[in-house]
């Protein structure tokens, strides 16, 4: 028999404490209908009464398999539960669920809130019972506890016992500064598992040590039943436990998945990168491609001797199947790489040749070569693909660019403000049409790709869904001559995304090749003929 953990999300809530995040209603919307899909128990939405995007959130009925669930703090000192208008709100939320936030810390108690201790348990019982009384599921996060069990460990505890015998399904430990170590979470979980339920308890962990998902961990093995996390760990200052990676611990990990059971299955599991790719992309962020599980990063393969060894048996440096996460195995080309690095490559994108293929061969050379010059097909699959295609000579020349012009201007607008201009000109060559196109932009690139992509004769209407997604240049050496690195991450109608690289002393012209080549495998991708 297996032991159920319930997995609660507060990605709405705490993770839009997030520098840089802001939702909307339809951003919550949104991301809620993600969540739910994935299986998750309970989805934290926001905090009623607190700004009108939250309160429009919980005006309407949200039918979710999840209990959607309010935030929002236990009644002020002085007032009774009745007249608190914070607690009102809550009560008139159309929610599944009430999440109170309460002090659990003494040194908070006294100087955030101004409170008497016995003033704040009182918060705790009554804010609970009115909640139990109109009929929601009711959980009271201990804001401070881990610090405040330290300070003073029999407050602490009766924050936490007060919130249970007031009706609270679930009571859960914040390491709100996120401070506090695995060692210390399993004993101090063991604890107050003594005095409360383990399964009434809760974990919700910060990561400003880098161990929130290792706290989240040991609380569940010290007795806790819920763990609250937020998607790509979003939250405040470091972020929160990250949902991403924990659910797939419990799921592929033995020592989890043997002794407990989630609400995500196993094929949902295979949707958690498209998920959390999807998560970045509303938020406008780019996805860390280092992140376990999930990154571009987490199954790829750089060095030749470890590409030999995974294309022979992929246990050898995987600890879990890719495609369990709904992720993808990557051997990299780089000048690291070996045979077994371009073979595998090539397979993936579709190119088969022999091991013994002369070309194998040559198609290595020619990338260490251009990687001595800058170049990075490591992170730049398309740009590789067509760097193999066009020395098996399958690549047709669809356009040439017989020259290109950017100017720059800073000059004063009919507003009277000062601000830069940029203009492009571009002259093409498809077949025997010659094209020249112009386009402004808000800098110098972005002219130069809105003039590319303007007119490309017969293969315009197949570019038409082309979109830049995002631009990162590198410098490669220092001075004012510095070779620079440009990558270029683009994206078609389908949801498919790649990326190109340029090389070049001249940043314009890096971004040049970089543009051209996403234009051309997106032609040759979708197999269109000259």
């Amino acid at each position: 028999m297996t032991e159920r953990l319930y997995l609660f999300d507060t990605t709405l809530r705490d993770g839009a404490q997030t520098t840089g995040v802001d939702f909307t209603l339809d951003d919550k919307l949104k991301i809620a209908a993600l969540l739910d899909d994935l299986g998750l128990d309970y989805i934290e939405g926001g905090y009623p009464g607190a700004n009108p995007t939250d309160t429009a959130l919980f005006a309407e009925k949200r039918s979710y398999r999840a209990g959607f669930t309010a935030f929002g703090m236990t009644k002020r000192a002085g007032r009774s539960a009745a007249n608190d208008p914070g607690v009102a709100a809550l009560l008139e939320a159309e929610a599944d669920a009430i999440c109170f936030v309460a002090k659990a810390w003494d040194y908070h108690v006294h100087v955030a809130l101004g409170a008497t201790l016995d003033e704040n348990l009182e918060g705790i019982r009554d804010s609970v019972a009115a909640a139990k009384a109109r009929g929601f599921e009711v959980m009271l996060d201990c804001e401070h506890f881990f610090d405040g069990f330290k300070a003073n460990p029999a407050y602490a505890l009766t924050c936490a016992r007060t919130a249970f015998e007031a009706g609270a399904r679930w009571v859960v430990l914040c390491d709100t500064n996120g401070g506090t170590l695995p060692e210390e979470v399993f004993e101090i979980v063991g604890e107050v598992a003594r005095h409360v339920p383990g399964d009434h308890l809760g974990i919700h962990a910060h990561n400003d040590t880098e161990q929130a998902v290792a706290n989240s961990l040991a609380a569940v093995r010290a007795g806790c039943r819920q763990i609250q996390g937020t998607m790509n760990g979003l939250g405040e200052r470091c972020g929160n436990a990250n949902l991403a990676s924990i659910i797939p611990t419990l799921l592929l990990k033995t020592a989890y998945a043997e002794r407990f059971s989630i609400g995500v299955s196993a094929d949902r599991l295979t949707h958690l990168t498209s998920a959390s790719r999807r998560l970045d992309e509303l938020l406008n962020r780019s996805p860390n491609r280092h992140a376990p599980y999930v990154g571009a990063s987490a199954f790829a393969t750089k060095a030749g001797i470890h590409a030999s060894a995974v294309m022979k048996e992929p246990e050898t440096y995987e600890h879990v199947p890719p495609a369990s996460v709904g992720n993808r195995r990557h051997v990299l080309v780089s000048e690291q790489a070996g045979k077994s690095n371009v073979l595998a490559e090539l397979e993936r994108v579709g190119l088969t040749v022999a091991k013994d293929d002369p070309r194998v061969a040559r198609i290595l050379d020619e990338v260490k070569e251009r990687e001595s010059l800058g170049y990075a097909y490591e992170g730049a699959d398309a740009s590789f693909f067509l760097l193999a295609k066009r020395m098996m000579g399958e690549v047709p020349v669809f356009f040439e660019v017989e020259r290109f012009k950017v100017n720059v201007e800073r000059r004063w607008n009919a507003l009277g403000d000062l601000v830069s201009f940029s203009e492009a000109t571009v002259k093409v060559k498809v077949g025997d049409e010659e094209l020249i196109s112009a386009a402004e932009g808000n800098g110098p690139i972005n002219a130069l790709d809105a003039a590319l992509r303007k007119d490309l004769g017969k293969y315009q209407r197949f570019i038409e869904d082309l979109e830049l997604v995002d631009f990162r240049v590198r410098i490669l050496n220092g001075g004012t001559g510095a070779v620079t690195r440009v990558l270029i991450e683009s994206k078609d109608g389908q949801g498919e995304t790649w990326t190109t690289v340029g090389v070049s002393p001249n940043i314009i012209d890096a971004s040049f090749q970089a543009l051209t080549d996403s234009i051309t495998y997106k032609l040759v991708k979708d197999g269109v003929g000259i």
